[in-house]
């Protein structure tokens, strides 16, 4: 286990500097990109908005069909590790006024873990931000792997090393 400082740190840094791919998949999508341009915008809380290969958290928003359930899945693998999602909206999160449909995935849970869930048909903005959140304090609360360094951080042996002395110079 990393020391209590370290792993506050570690935490810290990952809480604050988010990442997000938004799969706007139907009206939600609309929503998202209405949250992500208000006042206050998504920088004051430390996420700026990318492609999957650079993204933390993945936004699913909208009505998941399954013929799209293989593209989902494969986007969600495309993000590095440590990797989030929130399910943003009924759609996403259950089906939504959909869920009878034959051709609709009963919630994004069904294809991939989801993180936080954020109600409503569609949400408003306001929720988004809440959802963002209960995301960083679900950060803040984590333990960092500490093997191998797996997970995208260091390993406890680099961590705790000792400082290398540097060569003295014109003795």
């Amino acid at each position: 286990m990393l020391p209590e400082p370290v792993r506050f740190i570690l935490n810290w840094g990952s809480r604050y500097s988010l990442w997000v791919f938004n799969l706007g998949l139907a009206c939600c999508a609309v929503e998202f990109v209405a949250a992500s341009m208000s006042r206050p915008p998504f920088a004051r809380l430390g996420m700026t908005a990318h492609g999957p290969q650079q993204a933390d958290v993945m936004v699913v928003s909208g009505t998941v069909t399954d013929k799209m359930a293989p593209a989902v899945r494969r986007l969600y693998e495309q993000l590095p590790e440590p990797r989030y999602v929130i399910s943003f909206g009924a759609c996403s999160n259950c089906g939504g006024p959909y869920w009878d449909s034959y051709s609709v995935t009963k919630g994004v849970d069904q294809l991939i873990p989801v993180d936080v869930y954020v109600p409503g048909c569609p949400p408003r903005p306001e929720a988004l931000l809440q959802g963002i959140l209960r995301l960083q304090d679900k950060i803040a609360g984590e333990s960092m792997p500490v093997e191998g360094g797996s997970g995208g951080y260091p390993s406890a042996s680099a961590l705790t090393a000792p400082l290398v002395q540097p060569p003295v110079v014109g003795s």
